[in-house]
């Protein structure tokens, strides 16, 4: 079976990855994604830096904190995170790439 764009079941993150941007078409919350993702990398700078790892808790709940944001209030759908953990953080750093060099715009 070749799963669809809202298909459940995925074979591995490239056919995955469609579905992943398929629930994240509000412009505001891609916006709290990549926000959230800066926010995790600067807590774990922070946290080297300082050597206080206390701060990667802080860089988890700031990640998921402002995609969840931009979920339920802009996109109005269930973090993918839910049914998918891997592959959604997987698919959080590509999108964050892909924003990053310009395929994906915010």
């Amino acid at each position: 079976m070749q799963p669809t764009v809202h298909s459940e079941h995925f074979a591995n993150f490239k056919e995955f990855y469609p579905y992943y941007l398929s629930e994240h078409r509000n412009a505001a919350c891609r916006r709290l994604h990549f926000v959230g993702s800066l926010g995790v990398l600067g807590f774990i700078g922070l946290a080297f830096a300082a050597s206080e790892w206390r701060w990667l808790i802080a860089a988890i709940v700031c990640g998921y904190a402002f995609a969840w944001v931009g979920h339920f209030f802009f996109e109005h759908n269930r973090p993918a995170t839910f049914r998918h953990p891997l592959y959604s953080l997987i698919g959080d750093w590509v999108m964050f790439k892909d924003i990053c060099t310009g395929r994906i715009s915010l």
